[in-house]
């Protein structure tokens, strides 16, 4: 927070204590805070102007982000919501949550050490105790706040959001404690044994997930918890878990057992902690259930939960549906120049590349977006919607995992982001999930719905597509995915896995990233996988590895 000289309130009984650099604060009811100070002096920016106030703007100077982050920080440790809140940009919003801090989540005894300041970004570290009903729990955690310039007055203010008070909490979430809603459950893998974040750390939120959904069910007690209380659900969306900080008592956990191989799951994690911003997910084509999942980033789902463009990948789907209407053929020639026009927009293939005389699958193997750009003019606009829900069963919300998830959105669209859409661009949204189906559905003639827990734990419906690919189709897009795994884009990655395999590589540009996300979705045998590398650049370079790495270890 920064060195500096600092005017503390001043109880009526004792003068605050200098203790080792630390000044120490006295508040209400006799409890001992400390809140350490590092950085610049301290000083007053503002003057005793009279009338002719002139209101500040520019940078904040490094005294005005100590003044405003100390008066935050003071009051917050003090137990006074009014002082704290007014020291925000957003007081309503900021007492609601402050409130809650000590009636709903009941944490007592708060006290604060500031760190260095960043910028105008302050982080700071958490010291409490949670006490309910005669029983109490030691809370550390870390945090962080940001000062602004309030536009109307120029007035330095912390920025209000939740994060300040606690990083998992979110707009509408709240701190509880108190006799957890949903009791706890033991999740198993497919052979009987504990999946925990300590063997598998990327599961925290599946293992949420599980807990949400099946908890109730499971044959479990409550226990009591600080937990996150995750706000309600938009219509028609999948709310997500509640999160436990710390648990008070411990409940009786039910049993819920999952799909997860794991070897494959501990594959899965030693892969993408490899890299900075991976996730994978491995499946099984003939049943749909999930074998692995893995993300580097353990807040978030993105295997599941993800929503980012899938660039060629995109280009599986796109290639069934010009096999179903005649508009290319494994064998026969194709198109594929230097660019194509469409809707006003140019699209370009990778350094403009061309392919003089080639077929369609050589187009497909090195991942030609002319060849599809082409074809644009031949569609309707919803063709590839149609495709996507009817035959890969995407784009409906209407998955049953077991957990969270994104069943993917291939909008219909028109001009040049219907063109866009054929090679992964324009509105379509996948994740890795969604992508290890779509070579699933390839490689087993039929969608069969992922799945994390059997369906028949709970009796739930799971989604069905409509119809399936003409035997043509299936035969040709089989054959352009197994070329590309022997001799395109994707060769180097699916090498030694052959003969009965396949495989689309992608790349999807990103507004304000350098590097592109990184795809890559391909079937062995009986398993199939997809993953992605954010900013990674070609997915046959980066997501690729990760996939065929899985592959090999599951035959």
């Amino acid at each position: 927070m920064g060195k500096r000289r600092r005017v503390a309130e001043r109880p009526r009984t004792r003068q605050p204590a200098v203790i080792g650099g630390v000044i120490a604060v006295v508040v209400a009811g006799g409890a001992f805070g400390a809140y350490s100070l590092y950085g610049g002096g301290a000083g007053d920016d503002t003057s005793a102007g009279g009338a002719h106030t002139t209101v500040k703007t520019g940078p904040l100077s490094a005294t005005e982000i100590h003044t405003a982050s100390t008066a935050f920080l003071t009051a917050w440790q003090k137990g006074d919501v009014a002082g704290a809140a007014a020291a925000t940009d957003d007081s309503a919003s900021a007492t609601t949550v402050l409130t809650g801090y000590g009636k709903d989540a009941h944490i007592t005894g708060v006290t604060l050490t500031g760190g260095k300041p960043s910028g105008t970004d302050v982080p700071f570290t958490v010291k409490a105790t949670v006490r309910y009903k005669g029983t109490s729990k030691p809370l550390t955690y870390s945090s962080k706040l940001t000062v602004v310039r309030r536009a109307k007055d120029g007035a330095a203010l912390v920025g209000w959001k939740p994060s300040v008070v606690h990083p998992d909490l979110q707009d509408g979430d709240r701190l509880v404690t108190g006799a957890s809603g949903t009791p706890p459950v033991t999740a198993l893998d497919r052979d009987g044994g504990e999946l925990t974040t300590a063997k598998y750390p990327s599961l925290g939120t599946v293992l949420d997930g599980l807990r949400e959904k099946f908890g109730k069910t499971a044959g479990g007690k409550a226990g009591i918890e600080l937990r996150v209380v995750r706000k309600a659900a938009k219509k028609g969306a999948q709310k997500t878990p509640d999160k436990t900080l710390v648990t008070l008592s411990e409940g009786t956990p039910g049993k819920v057992t999952t799909t997860l191989d794991p070897a494959l799951q501990a594959e899965a994690e030693r892969r993408v902690a490899a890299k900075e911003k991976a996730s994978v997910v491995l499946l099984r084509p003939s049943t749909g259930e999930i074998l692995a999942v893995a993300n580097t980033s353990h807040g978030f789902n993105t295997a599941f939960q993800g929503s980012l463009a899938p660039g060629s990948t995109m280009k599986v789907i796109t290639a069934s549906l010009l096999f179903d209407k005649g508009l290319a053929s494994a064998d026969k020639p194709h198109p594929c120049p230097k660019t194509a026009t469409y809707g006003g927009w140019k699209f370009h293939n990778d350094d403009d590349f061309e392919i003089k005389d080639g077929t369609f699958k050589a187009s497909f193997a090195r991942s030609c977006n002319t060849a599809f750009i082409t074809q644009a003019k031949k569609l309707e606009n919803d063709d590839l919607t149609k495709q996507a829900q009817q035959v890969f069963g995407l784009s409906m919300n209407n998955w049953a995992v077991g957990v969270p998830s994104f069943d993917g959105s291939v909008p219909v669209q028109s001009a040049a982001q219907m063109a866009a859409s054929l090679m992964g661009q324009g509105g379509v949204r996948m994740n890795p999930l969604n992508m290890a189906s779509i070579a699933a559905t390839v490689k087993s003639g039929t969608f069969h719905q992922p799945y994390l827990v059997s369906p028949d734990v709970d009796h739930r419906a799971l989604a069905k597509a409509s119809r399936t690919l003409s035997a043509s189709t299936l035969s040709q897009l089989r054959e352009v995915m197994q070329y590309t795994a022997a001799a395109g884009t994707a060769a180097e990655a699916m090498s030694g896995l052959g003969p009965d395999y396949g495989a689309k590589t992608g790349s999807a540009e990103v507004d304000n990233q350098k590097q592109p996300n990184g795809w890559f979705t391909a079937w062995k045998g009986d398993l199939a996988g997809a993953g992605v590398v954010q900013q990674g650049g070609h997915g046959g370079d980066t997501a690729g590895p990760i996939v065929a790495a899985l592959l090999k270890a599951g035959r």
